[in-house]
């Protein structure tokens, strides 16, 4: 099992029987949630931002406009903290105190790199597009270079990193296991619908087939 190095600021302090460093369960978590949230400091202010992110490899990607006040912050500053979490469900307890979520989650800290490379920054950014819908890249018109320098594409070693993990039914003092409450969990799942195809394309007749 291949597992990141503990650092004292990834170290998990609170709840550290849900901390997991394995290497295959953080890739997991990133390459399954579709958005994360990025932090830093702008104008002496903690801001946080949603984003779309992305894993080659050992990199995380992030991407933003070349006016974000955060994304031009966090290279200035040569750091950032990038969060990302799962919600798999409701944890409903016999009691309030002991009601939670199941939940996996991951913590990146890391010195953001500027992809400045043409032709790297687009290979960053088709696999943007197929993390999109597998294939995505190969029919989608790809970027110009207006829209390319108008891009800012930061990508994170994954290097100082910690997950978390809670998974299974409440748990509840054992006093309380004889009360006449409903216990359990209740599944949450994050699921795609059936594609709904733009209405100009429809009012235009454009044959485009079936989404590739």
């Amino acid at each position: 099992m291949e597992t990141y190095s503990v650092k004292p600021h990834t170290r998990v302090k609170r709840g550290g029987n849900r901390a997991t460093y394995d290497k295959a369960v953080i890739d997991a978590i990133l390459d399954e949630a579709t958005m994360c949230h990025v932090g830093g400091v702008v104008d002496g202010l903690p801001v946080v931002q949603p984003n779309l992110h992305w894993r080659v490899d050992d990199v995380l990607y992030i991407h933003g406009s070349v006016k974000n006040g955060l994304i031009r912050s966090i290279l200035e500053q040569g750091k950032v903290c990038i969060t990302v979490s799962i919600l798999d469900g409701l944890v409903m307890a016999r009691s309030a105190f002991h009601h939670s979520v199941n939940y996996r989650s991951v913590m990146l800290f890391g010195t953001p790199e500027l992809v400045e490379d043409e032709a790297e920054k687009k290979r960053v950014l088709d696999a943007l597009l197929e993390k999109t819908h597998q294939g995505r890249s190969l029919t989608a018109r790809p970027p110009n270079a207006n829209e390319l320098r108008a891009t800012t594409v930061i990508g994170v070693r994954i290097e100082e990193v910690s997950a978390k993990v809670r998974a299974g039914a409440p748990i509840d003092d054992a006093e309380d296991h004889a009360l006449p409450v409903w216990a359990g969990v209740i599944p949450v799942s994050s699921v795609r619908g059936e594609p709904i195809q733009d209405a100009l394309q429809q009012e235009a007749g454009i044959e485009v087939g079936e989404l590739v």
